[in-house]
């Protein structure tokens, strides 16, 4: 074995130049990371193994799925019924994408408090925002996929949104759907976008990502310009103590994916029928502060209104590293900042939560409220002066 180990090594030897090669691989495996560095700062990589994960199960999907109308619902129930490990995978696939946009906005978090968005990483911190973009894109266009009911009106509602925007608002549409209504030709460019254009887009800017990542380091809580050097002996090695906890988190990870899929698996639903609505339609977790806030904009300009205050958090997100200016890093000296931030993940964490409980019945200290589609609770009794559902 060792044989013919030395002999592959010598093959490369002799055509490339692999001690510098080697030297370089030596020199990232073994960079020396900031002494504060800790469990939060697995994130990036969670969010990255879950993309890995989302790509080996998606390409066992394809070989079974086909994206027709008229196959897609039972190609699913296919893979699940009959496949070996097929309603394995497919439960992975479907909660990994989840858990993938969940990572993210968890590694966002942090980055965002401790500050690690500031000079010279604000192209690092663009290119992260970029990737919450895509990710989330992916999780709209994986849901119609399985063609089933829910997938199918949630999807008519969302793309119904695109007509509102400024200008371009009905060629949008248009252009999203194939068409003036949600059919095949919907199902084929969502899948198109999905299983081809996004992970090309999303490996390219993760490769751009990691590259300015370990350009610079990772971020100290110092001020901007007084970054000292990092001394080896304070430093934490990359390989082996942080890939270390990198692979605990990495078995976590597995664990409650295998767990999820199979205390709480997805139901495929029923095949999509563009003759029947159903009730309450919702979209999917990292959607609802967006639903929920644009159901407050009334009035002709309301739709329009909304799709601005929607887009207004991305955009932020985006330039925030050159609006906020200041050299504080560490959360307690930047009030302002950290204010704002609790502020706009508060403000989403309720918007979500009262989206989830719209249009349903709750109970609270005791008391049965119907919630109605804005989130007010009338108590069951007066019901009949609720708002109506919506059509």
């Amino acid at each position: 074995m060792m044989g013919l180990v030395n002999t592959v090594k010598q093959f490369f030897d002799d055509r490339y130049d692999t001690k510098l090669a080697g030297e370089l691989i030596s020199k990232q495996a073994f960079k020396r990371l900031p002494p504060h560095t800790g469990w939060l700062h697995v994130l990036g990589s969670l969010s990255l193994l879950l993309f890995i994960s989302q790509t080996i199960t998606g390409i066992m999907l394809l070989i079974y799925y086909r994206p027709t109308p008229e196959a897609a619902h039972k190609s699913i129930q296919y893979i699940t019924a009959e496949v070996q490990f097929g309603w394995l995978y497919r439960q992975i696939h479907a909660w990994g994408a989840s858990m993938m946009i969940f990572a993210v906005i968890l590694h966002m978090i942090r980055t965002f408090f401790m500050g690690a968005y500031k000079k010279p990483r604000e192209l690092t911190w663009v290119t992260g925002v970029i990737l919450f973009i895509l990710t989330i894109t992916f999780g709209f266009t994986g849901y119609l996929l399985p063609w089933n009911q829910i997938a199918f009106w949630a999807t008519t509602v969302g793309t119904e949104s695109a007509s509102k925007v400024p200008v371009i608002g009905d060629w949008l549409q248009y252009f999203l759907r194939g068409g003036d209504a949600v059919t095949g030709e919907t199902l084929s460019r969502f899948f198109v976008v999905h299983v081809i254009l996004l992970p090309w887009a999303l490996t390219g800017v993760i490769a751009v990502h990691l590259f300015l990542m370990r350009l610079s380091n990772l971020a100290t809580l110092e001020r901007v310009g007084e970054e000292a050097p990092l001394k080896p002996e304070h430093g934490i090695p990359f390989f082996p103590v942080h890939v270390a906890k990198e692979g605990v988190v990495v078995m976590m990870m597995l664990a409650v994916l295998v767990t999820l899929s199979v205390v709480s698996p997805w139901e495929i639903g029923e095949p999509a029928n563009a003759l029947q609505t159903p009730p309450h339609i919702k979209p999917e977790w990292y959607f609802l502060p967006s639903y929920q806030l644009l159901k407050y904009f009334e009035g002709p300009y309301g739709a329009l209104m909304g799709i601005i205050g929607c887009s207004v958090p991305f955009v932020l997100l985006l330039l925030w590293p050159f609006l906020d200016r200041g050299k504080e890093r560490h959360p307690r000296k930047r009030p302002i900042a950290v204010g704002l931030g609790l502020f706009g993940l508060l403000g989403a964490m309720f918007l979500g939560y009262l989206g989830h409980i719209s249009e349903t019945e709750q109970t609270f200290f005791g008391q049965r409220y119907h919630i109605t589609l804005k989130g007010w609770p009338v108590p069951l009794d007066d019901t009949a002066d609720a708002e109506p559902p919506a059509h």
